[in-house]
């Protein structure tokens, strides 16, 4: 199952309502919806997004594009 873009330009971090990028791991697989501002990095599960704070994780690194795992 893959996520629709058109979804993806709809959501808003469920924490500050900022915009979301998809975040892909080493094969390119989608992993999760990252919020840039806020670090956090809320989870797929069979390709539907889990927009609960309580969910997500913190980013690892320094901010990087779209596509970053």
């Amino acid at each position: 199952m893959t996520l629709d873009h058109r979804l993806i330009d709809l959501l808003v971090c469920p924490a500050c309502k900022g915009p979301l990028q998809m975040r892909r791991d080493a094969d390119s697989r989608p992993v999760g919806l990252a919020c840039a501002a806020d670090r956090l990095l809320f989870p797929l599960r069979d390709g539907i997004p889990v927009m609960l704070e309580s969910e997500a994780r913190p980013l690892d690194g320094p901010a990087t594009g779209p596509s970053s795992p």
